[in-house]
């Protein structure tokens, strides 16, 4: 039996149908629901042998909410493995994994930031990486990454615009600006 067909036994041993379970290149992925993350984590810590945390990061699913996933891994039985959860786009929090594994505090301040994810229960959910005051959350969909916008690209970016050769091409919004928002909106 494989790896990933043994650890695909054990999850839905554990929790039934309340998982699913698919084959990665490098592994298993498992998705259970928001109720048993903690439990779910410490699982494949304690049982699977998933001592090493290496990240956990948000996914901007739209209607569907968030995906937070933390990827673990075996050093013992050299088998890697995703573990993901789907928490509302209204009000997305989960219990904070950093009584489980130590290493998901900062990689849970870096989702919180750029997300909006709150990991309650956290010992420091404060920002991180972002300026003091920097309003929104730059990793979700509807963000939008407006800096060409709001401040001129020093130097051309559309043919013709450095003063000689072609003429100049109608002059397009970058992709997700909205019509009303800008300096010259």
């Amino acid at each position: 039996m494989s790896a990933a067909a043994e650890l695909t036994a054990a999850w839905h041993g554990r929790y039934g149908d309340d998982v699913t379970s698919e084959e990665t290149s490098g592994g298993l992925a498992v998705g259970v629901p928001a109720e048993t993350w903690l439990d779910a984590l410490a699982f494949a810590r304690d049982d699977l042998e998933c001592g090493f945390f290496d990240w956990l990061t948000g996914v901007d699913e739209l209607e569907d909410g968030f995906a937070v996933v933390a990827h673990v891994y075996s050093l013992e039985r050299r088998h890697h493995l995703l573990v993901r959860t789907r928490v509302p786009r209204e009000a997305p929090a989960l219990p904070t994994a950093t009584g489980i594994y130590r290493g998901a505090a900062w990689h849970e301040r870096e989702t919180y930031e750029m997300f909006g994810v709150v990991f309650e229960g956290h010992p420091d959910l404060k920002p991180l990486l972002l300026p003091d005051g920097f309003e929104g959350h730059p990793l979700r969909k509807e963000f939008v990454l407006a800096a060409r916008v709001a401040k001129p690209w020093p130097g051309a970016k559309e043919p013709g615009e450095s003063g000689g050769g072609a003429p100049s091409r109608r002059r397009v919004r970058p992709p997700g600006v909205p019509d009303d928002w800008g300096p010259h909106a």
